[in-house]
């Protein structure tokens, strides 16, 4: 039985678990709206983090003497949840060695774009905490080449040196938003010097860092299997995800194929189609924005999902220095940021493309699959999901607890539901869409298993993309190249089918086979490994 000396004691350990998280990752804690840590930048010295996790090996024995016998249900699931919290850094840190191997985890520390978009605090506030992040720029990339002493794989020390040669137009950013408050210059000298310890590091991993480079990146299948369990609390061995990927590419061919062949064209035919009815250059965004009221009134009038209020989107084109890497992308607010407000950014045409290049990139923003990408950002995805989550009244864990399966698997799920509701009907464009983006997703979680567990190539995972995806050559190799740092891009087709699978069992038998007590319950669970999404949703919707 709980005792309440117990629990006591157990919500002491959880605010230390916590904040020793953070005080390694203050930039996700930013992100989860605790501005408390604006401004943190962790010590990445070998000392400061061997220090680190040491004590986190003090805390995870803490965990393990805690007595469940002493707490309630809940808590004895939150008490795994820290476990894997703790367990997944170490993991970083230790067995995949990250800040050892990869000059992007010190790049990405260079990121400022919370302190941009999300208007939580004064614009006086958010600079002061820009400024101090920028002043301790040149230290974390003098400890990085402190640390990256060995051989770095090739294709990280590559995509390293492209996000450094971007980093300036960010930095350019955040300069023009602190002239527009009056502070100018106060971050012009620290921007300064933290764009030439950028380039410092850039120029060391190009003469020194790109030449010692070894084509080696695979975690190898014992690390795999690992990272399925720290991440995502799954002892289900790697192998049979695999195989449920591949049936989950099956079935998603086999549809298209029988959609081409009811209306009498090819597969290749099918997709041209989609891509000649775009909007025009101006109109990408409108119309995106347009899909946002469209798709809000859809999950209302389908009765797919509640909308917690106030709901507040705003859509824009994604800033120049995210625009390399990203087509479309949602800035969801925190489970405790003061406001609801998100921000949907859509990428623009470039004017120095070629009319050619111009016209490519708005036939992949055709009508169809902007549609589907609103889907899968807005409603019922992203945004709508981290609505709920700042609903959710559980726990400090479950609030702070992200699985990238359940998050991501969730938005592909919501490509699918809307189909299966109806979107698009009677035509098959809606369903042409999201099928061509599961063939992707399918891909990914096949791509991430044979590159890190079976000595696949980058080059045959190009293949892979191109014949089973129907990707052209460029964009499948920036794919294929992609899984080599990124092994979580399972997470989307992994998190799907773990919905997939608890709505086949448990929505009749539990939630009496009403989609919205099903999706209002797994929203209310926060965003949980998908290896205890079964065990939490068969106690039923909350009474």
């Amino acid at each position: 039985m709980a005792s309440s000396s117990g629990v006591v004691e157990f919500d002491a350990l959880e605010r230390a678990v916590i904040d020793h998280v953070f005080t390694a990752q203050p930039g996700v804690a930013v992100g989860l709206g605790l501005h408390e840590y604006d401004g943190r930048m962790p010590d990445v010295s070998r000392e400061s983090t061997d220090r680190w996790a040491r004590q986190a090996d003090g805390l995870l024995g803490r965990l393990a003497a805690v007595d469940e016998g002493e707490l309630p249900d809940g808590r004895r699931v939150d008490r795994f949840l820290l476990r894997l919290t703790l367990e997944g850094l170490l993991f970083d840190l230790r067995e995949w060695a990250q800040l050892d191997c990869n000059p992007m985890a010190y790049l990405g520390g260079v990121a400022l774009t919370p302190y941009l978009i999300r208007n939580y605090a004064p614009a006086a506030d958010r600079v002061r905490a820009i400024v101090q992040l920028l002043e301790k720029v040149p230290r974390l990339l003098d400890d990085g080449r402190r640390r990256l002493v060995g051989p770095m794989p090739k294709p990280y020390v590559e995509i390293a040196i492209s996000m450094a040669a971007g980093l300036p137009s960010h930095l350019d950013e955040v300069e023009a938003f602190a002239q527009g408050a009056g502070r100018g210059e106060v971050v012009h000298g620290p921007r300064v010097r933290a764009q030439e310890a950028i380039d410092r590091f850039r120029a060391w991993l190009t003469d020194e860092g790109l030449p010692r480079s070894v084509p080696d990146f695979a975690l190898g299948a014992p690390r795999y299997q690992r990272l399925l369990f720290v991440r995502e609390g799954l002892e289900t061995p790697f192998s049979a995800i695999r195989k449920a990927g591949a049936a989950d590419l099956a079935r998603n061919q086999a549809r298209l194929a029988e959609i081409a062949a009811e209306e009498t064209v090819s597969v290749a035919e099918l997709l041209q189609r989609l891509g000649q009815d775009h909007p025009p250059a101006a109109d990408v965004v409108p119309t995106a924005a347009r899909f946002v009221t469209e798709s809000r009134e859809f999950v209302r009038a389908k009765a797919l999902v509640s909308i917690p209020e106030p709901v507040i989107v705003r859509v824009e084109e994604t800033p120049l220095w995210g625009r390399a890497l990203s087509t479309a992308s949602m800035d969801s607010p925190g489970p405790f940021d003061p406001t609801p407000e998100g921000v949907y950014y859509v990428t623009p045409i470039d004017p120095a493309w070629s009319p050619a290049q111009q016209e490519e990139w708005l036939r992949s923003f055709n009508r169809t699959l902007l549609r589907n990408i609103t889907v899968h950002e807005v409603f019922p995805g992203h945004y709508l999901q981290f609505l709920h989550l700042r609903t959710v009244p559980g726990s400090l864990a479950r609030r702070v607890f992200r699985s990238a399966s359940f998050i991501e698997g969730w938005a592909h799920y919501a490509e699918q539901l809307a189909v299966e509701a109806g979107l698009g009907a009677p035509r098959h464009d809606a369903e042409v869409g999201q099928i061509h983006d599961a063939l992707l997703r399918d891909c990914r979680l096949l791509s991430s298993i044979g590159l890190h567990t079976d000595g696949w190539s980058v080059e045959r995972s190009t293949q892979l993309f191109m014949h089973e995806a129907h990707f052209d050559r460029l964009p499948a190799e920036r794919e294929a190249i992609r899984g080599t740092f990124d092994p979580e891009y399972f997470c989307y087709t992994l998190g799907k089918l773990a919905i997939l699978s608890a709505r086949s069992k448990l929505l009749a038998p539990v939630f009496g086979g009403s989609l919205m007590r099903f999706h209002d319950t797994l929203l209310g669970l926060g965003c949980p490994p998908v290896g205890l999404l079964e065990r939490l949703l068969e106690a039923g919707p909350a009474r």
